[in-house]
């Protein structure tokens, strides 16, 4: 678990400097990202009385993903070492707290990230927990998320020549098949999730 923290944590250290060479010093504000994630999180739950709604836990899972992304982000601007970083959020991550109701749940942690402009990962686990998502399953999502934004970056995303609907589908479609086909346990992982998205994009 630790090993796959670190290769995490390096890639959302790169991510953040494709993005901003200078984001250590950006002063950006990550809770506030994580707690918007949040009410994102909570409608592809569901919480409209007055009208029907399914909860589609595959986008909730991805807003998960997401806020994963800004909190390590955030822990890494406390603590050089990376090595206590995911002894941190392992630790955080072992004693999720106990809220069984998943909307109740996810206010709680936008609650709590808006008071102290931060995260806790005992409450991001509870709510991993509500919706069956191990950690195995947060890595591969992590990695795949992490390696299309920089697919993104490399094609043009930024100058907004990336194309993003390929053979009537979006890339995010494309994404979740590789993921589907790929070993997560491959220690090439992430290069062939990468390989596999440029094989599919149309050049």
């Amino acid at each position: 678990m630790k090993d796959k923290l670190l290769v995490m944590l390096d890639m959302q250290d790169a991510m953040n400097s494709r993005v901003n060479a200078n984001w250590r010093s950006a002063d950006n504000a990550w809770y506030r990202a994580i707690w918007t994630e949040c009410a994102e999180m909570l409608d592809h739950y569901g919480w409209k009385w007055w009208k029907h709604q399914a909860p589609d836990l595959d986008q909730v899972r991805l807003e998960l993903v997401d806020i994963f992304h800004f909190a390590m982000s955030d822990y890494l601007l406390g603590q050089s070492d990376n090595n206590l970083v995911a002894e941190r959020i392992i630790s955080e991550l072992a004693d999720p707290t106990q809220e069984s109701d998943i909307r109740v749940a996810i206010e709680t942690m936008a609650k709590s990230t808006i008071a102290n402009h931060s995260m806790h990962f005992s409450e991001f686990a509870n709510i991993m927990n509500l919706i069956d998502m191990d950690f195995n399953h947060l890595y591969r999502m992590y990695i795949g998320k992490n390696v299309l934004n920089f697919f993104r970056q490399d094609h043009g995303y930024k100058d907004g020549s990336y194309i993003k609907v390929w053979q009537g589908r979006e890339d995010n479609e494309h994404l979740a098949e590789l993921l589907d086909e790929l070993d997560s346990e491959s220690e090439d992982f992430k290069d062939a999730v990468y390989s596999g998205l440029n094989d599919r994009y149309p050049v």
